[in-house]
């Protein structure tokens, strides 16, 4: 599938970051269903998103998305734009909150579902914690509530976060990430998808348009993710949760931990929790197999939400 064409819409947050945006239609004679905000993973872009923006829009959505900072057509934070780099993640609170008052407000729908994957679904969590009707519903593909750490205990990679930052090294890579570069990378060492021609469709993008990839994370990202990660996972977070959710587990993720996804939604009061035990961490890149039952999860849950 194609992607749709689109004319991107620069905003800019009160910290001056610059986020690509963009707003797509339903498609001709589909039933109104109102705005579906669709929130990429780390290291992604648009225009990765094709295949899902059209069959949202065959749904009757208004898709409204954009470029965290740091990656896609966004402003990046460093000279190396390969990096991906934040202090704290309250800079895409930030983020997310500019989009929703500058360009999905402007749309005056009812408040929006949401349609979030990973980084995007554990900012989204941020949000629905803290502003409970800002979303009428939302649907996560393996959000990051923890992440590998590649065979080093996580109490170890966040000590040597902490003692990077605290030699001035904040912007350095994270160990191995420089060589997770996209236009270096062979199907065969991927670890998102199962699905070589979708994987080879979204290679094409990156080795036509190189500067819209993102390689990995600094220690400062790193240390600022697994803060934010603790404050999620800490007792009553969860709990205090009131939007309906739909959380979607990765069987086979090697990029997110699925069991600490499964805690984290059965203890949310609002939540359903589906697991795809066959699907890598992009479950929206997956096989038609995966998919379609992503998808079917996705219509009887915006059925039973009235979005």
């Amino acid at each position: 599938m194609s992607m749709p064409v689109f004319s991107p819409h620069f905003i800019v947050t009160p910290s001056a970051a610059r986020l690509r945006t963009a707003v797509f239609p339903p498609s001709p004679g589909a039933p109104e269903r109102g705005v579906c905000v669709l929130l990429q993973g780390n290291t992604e872009f648009i225009e990765k998103y094709g295949e899902v923006i059209g069959e949202l829009q065959a749904r009757g959505f208004i898709v409204a998305t954009f470029d965290w900072r740091g990656q896609g057509g966004s402003s990046r934070a460093l000279a190396d734009t390969r990096k991906a780099h934040v202090r704290d993640f309250s800079e895409f609170d930030e983020d997310l909150t500019t989009f929703m008052d500058q360009v999905v407000a402007p749309l005056k729908c009812a408040p929006p579902l949401a349609l979030a994957h990973s980084l995007g679904a554990h900012i989204l969590l941020r949000t629905l914690h803290d502003r409970p009707r800002r979303f009428a519903a939302a649907v996560l593909s393996a959000p990051m509530m923890a992440i590998s750490t590649r065979g080093t205990p996580a109490w170890a990679a966040n000590l040597m976060a902490k003692t990077m930052i605290r030699l001035g090294r904040s912007e350095d890579w994270v160990m191995g990430m420089e060589a997770r570069d996209p236009v270096r990378l062979k199907f065969e060492d991927n670890l998102v998808t199962s699905d070589r021609l979708r994987w080879q469709r979204i290679q094409n993008m990156v080795l036509k348009n190189p500067d819209i990839r993102l390689a990995g994370p600094t220690w400062g990202w790193f240390d600022a993710a697994a803060r934010s990660m603790a404050m999620e996972m800490a007792p009553g977070y969860a709990e205090a949760i009131e939007t309906p959710v739909l959380v979607c587990g990765a069987g086979k993720d090697r990029i997110c931990l699925t069991p600490a996804t499964r805690d984290f939604a059965k203890r949310m009061a609002h939540a359903t929790y589906v697991e795809f035990e066959d699907s890598e961490h992009e479950i929206l890149m997956e096989n038609d197999s995966i998919r379609g039952r992503f998808w079917k999860a996705f219509d009887d849950f915006a059925a039973a939400n009235g979005v």
